[in-house]
C-alpha cells in the first residue's frame, strides 16, 4: 500500500492554508506574518531580558537602519526591509551555523516564500541586488547591536563576525524587548504605514 504523502501546508490563524512548497500570494496575510514573527526568537532565544528578542522586533530595527543607510529610498524598499525575514513566520529562524549545515533546501524554501510575500504586498518577486545589499548591510548592523547588547558577545567578537557599524548609523537606536503582542502591533502598524505611502 503506498504511503501517504507528507503534509506540506500549514493552517494559519487567519484560516489560510499555506502550501510551503508552492506558496501563493493569496494565502499570505500580514496578521499571520506579524503574529508568527513576534513569537519567533532570534539567537535561538539565548538573549538577556524578560522577553525573547523576536524576529518582528529585529525587522523593525532593520527597517529603521535601512532608512538611515538609504534616506532617500522609496517606501517600497523600506517595506522590503521590514519584510526581509518574513518567511520565518512559518519556517522559523535558524542561526547561521545551522543554515550552513542544512544546505540549499532551506534557502530554496525561503526564496519561494519571500517571492509570494513580496507579490502579495506589491513588491517585485525578487528584490534588486543593490537594494538587497543595503538591506543586508542593515541586517548585519542589527546583528552587531543585538550581539553586543543582549546576546553576550564582546564588542571585539561582534566586530569579527558582523563588522562594527559607523556610530552615526546606530546613534539613538537601541534593542527593544517587549511582550510579543506589543511587537506584533508595532509590526502591523509599520507595515500599514509603509503600504499607505506606496499607494
Amino acid at each position: 500500500m503506498p504511503s501517504k504523502p507528507a503534509r506540506a501546508w500549514q493552517r494559519m490563524l487567519s484560516g489560510r492554508r499555506l502550501d510551503l512548497l508552492d506558496p501563493t500570494p493569496v494565502d499570505i496575510e500580514i496578521d499571520d506574518i506579524a503574529h508568527g514573527l513576534a513569537f519567533v526568537a532570534r539567537w535561538n532565544g539565548q538573549t538577556r531580558g524578560d522577553f525573547p528578542y523576536s524576529v518582528a522586533e529585529h525587522s523593525l530595527l532593520v527597517e529603521a537602519l535601512f532608512a538611515r543607510i538609504s534616506p532617500g529610498a522609496p517606501a517600497k524598499w523600506r517595506l522590503a526591509a521590514l519584510l526581509h525575514d518574513a518567511p520565518e513566520y512559518v519556517i522559523g529562524d535558524m542561526i547561521s551555523p545551522v543554515k550552513a549545515s542544512v544546505g540549499p533546501g532551506y534557502d530554496e524554501l525561503d526564496k519561494r516564500l519571500a517571492a509570494a510575500i513580496h507579490i502579495r504586498f506589491g513588491l517585485p518577486a525578487v528584490i534588486p541586488k543593490t537594494v538587497k545589499a543595503r538591506i543586508k548591510r542593515a541586517d548585519r548592523i542589527s546583528a552587531w547591536m543585538e550581539a553586543t547588547q543582549i546576546a553576550g558577545f564582546s564588542e571585539a567578537e561582534a566586530d569579527k563576525y558582523f563588522n562594527r557599524p559607523k556610530p552615526e548609523l546606530i546613534e539613538g537606536l537601541s534593542i527593544t524587548l517587549r511582550p510579543p503582542v506589543d511587537t506584533r502591533t508595532a509590526y502591523t502598524d509599520r507595515h500599514a504605514t509603509l503600504l499607505a505611502r506606496m499607494g
